[in-house]
C-alpha cells in the first residue's frame, strides 16, 4: 500500500447530492461506505469537510456582512457536516473523533495533534472541523495544514471531475487532463485545484495531492492502492 495515512478533503457541496443546499443522507452513506473499505485495507484517515452547502463566508461577505463574522458561520457550518459525517461513519461500525479549531467541548473535542495523531494509531477515522479556527483560511488550506501536522502522506482531494485539466471540461471540449503537474504549474496556470496559500503550504512540506472524482464508486479504494485515478500534483 503506497498510503498509510491519508487526509481526505471533501467540499460542503459535496453533500449536497441533488438537492440545493443541505445534507443529502444518500452521499453520506456513500462517502462513509468508501472510508470503510480503505479503513478495512488498515488506512488511517483524516477527514477535512467544508461548509458551502450550508453557508460560505466569503459569499456573506460580498453581500455586506463582516467578513470574520462570515467565516465564523462558515466553521460552524463545517461543523454541521463534521457531525453528519460522523454519524454517517459509526452507523457503518466505524470508530470516530470530530476535532474543532474552535472549543466546542459539548459538541466536539479540541484540535490538540498529539492527540490527533495518537487517534489515528488507533484506528479511529478523525473529522477535522472548524478550519484552522482562523478567519480569512479556506478549509482546503486546512487541510494541507492537518494533513502536514499529522505526517499524512498525501491530501486526496475529492471533486466531481476526475482530475485536473488546462480549462473547464464542461465548457471546453477542448481542454486536456494532467496525469501529473507540479505545483507551480498549478500556481502560473491559475488552475483551481486549491487555493495558492494551500498549494504553498504543501510544495513547502512535499506533501503531494491527489485530485480525483469520489462520485465513482471504488475511486478512494483505487486511489489508496495506488492506481492511476486522477492528478497527482507534486
Amino acid at each position: 500500500m503506497p498510503y498509510r495515512r491519508i487526509l481526505l478533503k471533501l467540499s460542503g457541496e459535496a453533500l449536497m447530492g441533488r438537492q440545493q443546499h443541505g445534507i443529502d443522507p444518500a452521499v453520506v452513506v456513500s462517502i462513509a461506505d468508501q472510508v470503510k473499505a480503505i479503513r478495512e485495507m488498515n488506512v488511517e484517515v483524516g477527514l477535512v469537510i467544508g461548509g458551502g452547502n450550508i453557508f460560505r463566508g466569503v459569499a456573506g461577505a460580498t453581500q455586506g456582512m463582516d467578513r470574520v463574522t462570515g467565516d465564523h458561520m462558515g466553521m460552524l457550518a463545517t461543523l454541521i457536516n463534521a457531525l453528519a459525517l460522523q454519524d454517517g461513519l459509526e452507523q457503518k461500525g466505524i470508530q470516530t473523533r470530530v476535532m474543532s479549531g474552535i472549543e466546542m467541548p459539548k459538541v466536539a473535542e479540541s484540535y490538540i495533534r498529539r492527540r490527533a495523531v495518537r487517534h489515528l494509531e488507533k484506528g479511529r477515522v478523525i473529522i477535522f472541523g472548524a478550519g484552522t479556527g482562523n478567519p480569512y483560511f479556506s478549509t482546503d488550506t486546512a487541510a494541507a495544514l492537518r494533513a502536514s501536522e499529522i505526517c499524512a502522506q498525501v491530501v486526496m482531494k475529492a471533486t466531481n471531475v476526475d482530475g485536473i485539466y488546462s480549462a473547464d471540461p464542461r465548457k471546453d471540449p477542448q481542454a486536456t487532463k494532467f496525469d501529473r503537474i507540479s505545483y507551480q504549474e498549478v500556481l502560473e496556470k491559475g488552475l483551481k485545484v486549491m487555493d495558492a496559500a494551500a498549494i504553498a503550504l504543501c510544495m513547502e512540506n512535499k506533501l503531494p495531492i491527489l485530485v480525483f472524482d469520489m462520485n465513482q464508486p471504488g475511486n478512494l479504494l483505487r486511489a489508496v492502492k495506488g492506481e492511476v485515478v486522477g492528478t497527482l500534483v507534486g
